[in-house]
């Protein structure tokens, strides 16, 4: 009766859309099975995209042909650079976005997608043969068949939503938990944990004063995420706004302490440390008079506001009490209080570096079931794992990034190799080639990889040449063109830099810290021509190139050096505990993560350099 799929899909959050457009993308016939049809890409807590490392996770998404960029740009409302006074390793694109047409654009991408097919139910366990997925079992009693299955279910395995001294089982607010997945999971030898995570109250925009806060608008010149043109930048934006909390509010939450799920142990699972409850705040950082309280519209017509940065799991009286005591939202209405959430997920070294678990072959795991939070973080795990259950399927090459190649690399190879107890967040600090993964390169670094596999379109790949071309033509030039000292030197003294004494080249202007490229149009009508054939990305991305060459250069072969260790592959079949000179640790560590190289057992947490060294003896190296 129904038919049988290549790959099953379930759950539609920001996982699961990016896995089953992958996989249909690249030829596959995916079923997407969700719990309700009108929440499926959902944004569950902020109406945002991006952020410090998590933008250029959405670029590299966006690069190799996945769709949480071009989302986003056409649901954004606002558009920011995030550190800009910073290096370029740290510039961090980041939008406010239009909650509804986010859902709206994702459902009606998918909806175009010929081999995405949908199913409206609640999954409640997988069928197996032996050691292999075979499909999914519904809770009306149906099995869907497939050759692999992706299970992508964010926050609704055994949810808990706390709310002070109520709690009730729900996946989201006003959304049923699922159940039966985990039990199952674990009879066939899987390990589950518990965590947790919170969302602040949502109130009305009218209630507010505006006028007692401070204003955050847009970039002047904004930008996007996508590098393809099938979005544009916006012509208009909407303001958030910026207040704090206050020793009031502060003494009115420490009052519902007692009454807090958080500190009178009814929760057990670890929160995010990154992302703190207001409740958390005051009570690790009590030197603190006040905290950051970010207003954020959550769209272009509606009234509801997300109060970013007052997350609590407090009665929701004492939210009401607290909340009005902070400048701006005196009169304020609520529309909803904040909550806790409590829900399963899986140690993340059950699986491989596809995703695949490691137990059941065929199965993969992606989002927050996989022990990390954040939108970004789900997207790139759903779009690996969407793509390698495609490739499996297909019998094709795995398809895994490197640490050095993407931040989507660090973030899979940080979560099989060391775990996580508590919600994974990215950072760029996590990334030791951050220099290398900046968000402006993120299709020079991905867009050809994406092309290969079938993902990103020709189209996408010849944009990504042509601006490759652009770039090293620039720098080229930048390279071989030399000035004169009459012709420098106004500009230069201009800019509070030394003159110069010969004819030097462009390219040791621009590495002065005090000029970029753009300065150059100041030497003369030849030179401001020249450049503004070139569009603005191109300059900027030369201009750091040249400026951080060396750096660049060094990160290079540090990162060659260590892809020698990737090259050297461990059978999978060496019992590490009949190696005596191993320590205790090391042993049981690889015996239980059982790494493929001997550059993934270097970064496992309590395997040593002198495992490592001890290992290359024993495989004869």
């Amino acid at each position: 009766m129904y038919p049988k799929y290549d790959v099953i899909v379930v759950g539609a959050g920001h996982a699961g859309c990016e896995a089953a457009h992958a996989a249909a993308t690249m030829g596959s016939k995916v079923l997407v099975i969700t719990m309700n049809m009108n929440t499926i890409a959902q944004m569950s807590c902020n109406p945002a995209m991006g952020g410090v490392a998590k933008g250029q996770i959405v670029r590299e998404i966006d690069a190799l042909g996945g769709m949480s960029g071009i989302i986003s740009d056409k649901s954004m409302i606002q558009f920011r650079m995030l550190n800009k006074s910073k290096g370029p390793a740290m510039w961090s694109p980041r939008t406010q976005n239009d909650r509804m047409r986010f859902a709206e654009e994702w459902r009606l991408a998918l909806e175009r997608n010929p081999n995405v097919d949908f199913w409206q139910e609640m999954v409640t366990g997988i069928t197996t043969s032996g050691d292999r997925v075979t499909g999914v079992t519904t809770g009306m009693g149906i099995q869907f068949e497939a050759q692999a299955v992706i299970l992508t279910s964010g926050t609704f395995l055994n949810g808990i939503i706390h709310i002070g001294e109520k709690q009730f089982g729900g996946g989201r607010t006003g959304e049923a938990a699922s159940k039966g997945i985990t039990e199952q999971l674990v009879s066939l030898g899987f390990e589950a944990g518990r965590m947790k995570t919170g969302t602040p109250p949502r109130v009305d925009g009218r209630s507010l004063n505006y006028q007692l806060m401070e204003e955050q608008a847009g970039d002047e010149k904004p930008e996007k995420f996508s590098f393809s043109d099938e979005t544009s930048p916006l012509q208009q934006q909407r303001s958030c706004y910026i207040t704090y909390t206050n020793p009031q509010v502060h003494e009115i939450l420490e009052k519902g302490f007692d009454r807090s799920p958080m500190f009178n142990g009814r929760i057990q699972g670890l929160g995010p440390r990154y992302c703190p409850s207001i409740e958390d705040k005051i009570n690790r950082f009590a030197e603190r008079n006040r905290h950051q309280i970010f207003v954020e519209p959550e769209g272009w017509n509606t009234v509801e506001i997300y109060v970013n940065g007052f997350s609590t799991s407090l009665p929701e009286d004492v939210q009401y009490e607290a909340i009005r005591k902070i400048p701006g939202f005196e009169q304020v209405k609520m529309f909803r209080p904040g909550y806790a959430i409590e829900y399963d997920f899986f140690p993340p070294t059950q699986l491989s570096q596809t995703l695949e678990t490691k137990l059941v072959e065929n199965l993969f795991f992606a989002g927050q079931i996989n022990g990390t939070t954040g939108y970004e973080e789900a997207a790139c795990q759903g779009l690996i794992a969407g793509i390698n259950a495609h490739q499996k399927v297909t019998q094709q090459p795995e398809f895994i990034l490197s640490r050095s190649e993407a931040y989507i690399g660090v973030l899979i190879d940080d979560l099989i190799n060391k775990g996580t107890n508590e919600p994974y967040r990215m950072f760029t600090s996590r990334a030791e080639h951050r220099i290398l993964l900046r968000q402006d390169n993120a299709d020079l670094r991905l867009t050809k990889k994406g092309y290969d596999i079938g993902l990103a379109s020709e189209k996408r790949f010849e944009q990504m040449r042509e601006k490759q071309r652009q770039l090293n033509l620039l720098i080229n030039d930048l390279q071989q063109k030399k000035v004169d000292p009459e012709l420098a030197n106004p500009m230069l003294e201009a800019h509070g830099t030394a003159g110069i004494q010969h004819r030097t080249t462009l390219n040791k202007l621009v590495k002065r810290p005090q000029l970029d490229i753009n300065h150059l149009k100041e030497i003369g009508p030849d030179y401001a021509n020249y450049l503004n054939k070139y569009d603005e990305k191109i300059i900027e991305s030369a201009d750091i190139h040249i400026k951080y060459e060396d750096y660049i250069d060094k990160e290079m072969k540090l990162a060659q050096k260590m892809a020698e260790l990737e090259d050297l592959k461990i059978s999978m079949s060496i019992d590490f505990s009949q190696i005596p000179a191993l320590s205790a640790e090391g042993r049981e560590k690889l015996n239980k993560i059982r790494p493929s190289t001997l550059g993934q057992a270097s970064r496992i947490s309590g395997v040593s350099p002198a495992d490592i060294s001890v290992l290359m003896v024993y495989m004869g190296r």
